[in-house]
């Protein structure tokens, strides 16, 4: 199972030096199958038992971007992994600018948790599966390092998961596609999480508020 944390807007590098030290030594081992996504300004240059992750980033190497991160400053921190398509990102651009971002990781070799969902209109018109097929439809499928994250957007934050019944639907429907591994993300938490792993075809979780702190991750991850 893949246990990975959005930790958004929160942390300074401070906070997460001691969050990243109690998940090291909890973790013991290296462990890929755990991935942390601190804010950019709390990046850690140390090894780590985990795998950190940047929530964002811009195609390109270095350049006059300003504002932005580029493939130097991840390679200062050892990131090779990253966060592409999440809904509070997408608010901010476009397909074809999302298509540039996962092209840019392809091509340099990143670990990639692509972020797919619809609204609650979407759902209640019965076209869910079209919708996230579409947002699919602009990455390879068949990208060796790829990792899908099925987040429906009123989910998030919102602290309502959606049903299992939904969630299975969904992620049987992904299988379809891709042989890529399927997350879940979306108010997962301590009172859902076991349920929502043993839906068939889900291979972990992305977790956002649940994981702030370090010990309720852990929580999370030890079920």
């Amino acid at each position: 199972m893949i246990f990975a944390a959005n930790l958004k807007c929160n942390h300074t590098r401070a906070s997460f030096k001691i969050y990243a030290e109690i998940l090291n030594k909890t973790i013991g081992v290296k462990c890929d199958d755990i991935i942390v996504f601190p804010p950019s300004v709390a990046f850690l240059e140390k090894e780590n038992n985990f795998i950190q992750g940047a929530q964002n980033f811009y195609p390109c190497v270095n350049g006059a971007f300003t504002g932005e991160l580029g493939k130097e400053h991840l390679d200062e921190f050892g990131i090779k992994c990253v966060l592409i398509g999440h809904s509070e990102r997408r608010a901010l651009g476009d397909e074809e600018f999302i298509k540039a971002k996962f092209d840019f990781a392809k091509e340099h070799g990143y670990k990639i948790v692509f972020c797919i969902g619809e609204n609650l209109d979407t759902k209640n018109s019965g076209k869910t599966l079209e919708f996230l097929k579409k947002q699919l439809e602009i990455i390879d499928l068949n990208y060796e390092r790829l990792i899908i994250a099925y987040e429906p957007i009123y989910s998030i934050g919102t602290g309502v998961s959606a049903q299992s019944t939904d969630i299975a639907k969904v992620l049987e429907f992904l299988a379809s596609l891709t042989k890529a591994p399927l997350l879940y993300g979306g108010s997962v938490n301590e009172n859902n999480i076991k349920e929502i792993l043993s839906v068939n075809h889900c291979g972990g979780v992305l977790i956002g508020s649940a994981a702030l702190k370090v010990e309720n991750f852990i929580k999370l991850i030890k079920g």
